[in-house]
């Protein structure tokens, strides 16, 4: 018999991964454009100075840090995928299912990047491309871990409780 408690995990599952999935293609399409169109060229503006395009490959992980140990980055991300998938699998409030599906889409999609992309196995670097005004050069990816990111803390910072009823 089918619980209330039940029913939305089955549902939940195919939504999370096929948020996840959609992540991981979007981004890898557009850093296959980025890499064929970009190389040598100069920062082509989209917004001005304020949103450019332009393409970087990052050994390291956000902001560059940590350009030689590459492989480190390898792990923590192979170690980060499997623990999202196993918080994605359990009963969760539908915002947090949301935000678990594309933390664990961006993390794929970079774990790939990091897996056989150059130098090496293990060692290949990430496909930058969106420039945000010299601050920092992200990709589709990036994106996705920062709204995952935003709505796991949305619910914690405003409402707790209130939020979780409301999105069950």
């Amino acid at each position: 018999m089918e619980t209330s408690a039940s029913r939305p995990v089955v549902a939940r599952v195919p939504m999370v991964f096929a948020v996840a999935v959609f992540v991981v293609a979007v981004d890898q399409v557009t850093k296959y454009w980025a890499e064929s169109v970009l190389p040598g060229r100069a920062p082509i503006p989209v917004l001005g100075e304020f949103l450019q395009l332009r393409l970087l490959y990052n050994p390291g992980a956000a902001f560059s840090i940590g350009a030689g140990s590459t492989w480190i980055f390898t792990i923590i991300t192979a170690v980060a995928v499997v623990v999202l998938i196993w918080f994605a699998v359990k009963p969760a409030p539908r915002v947090q299912s949301v935000a678990l599906s594309l933390l664990l889409g961006g993390a794929v999609t970079h774990l790939l990047d990091r897996l056989f992309r150059e130098p090496g196995f293990a060692r290949g670097h990430v496909v930058d491309f969106i420039d945000y005004n010299g601050w920092f050069v992200g990709n589709v990816a990036d994106i996705a871990l920062f709204c995952g990111a935003v709505l796991l803390l949305i619910p914690a910072l405003f409402g707790g409780d209130q939020a979780k009823k409301a999105s069950d």
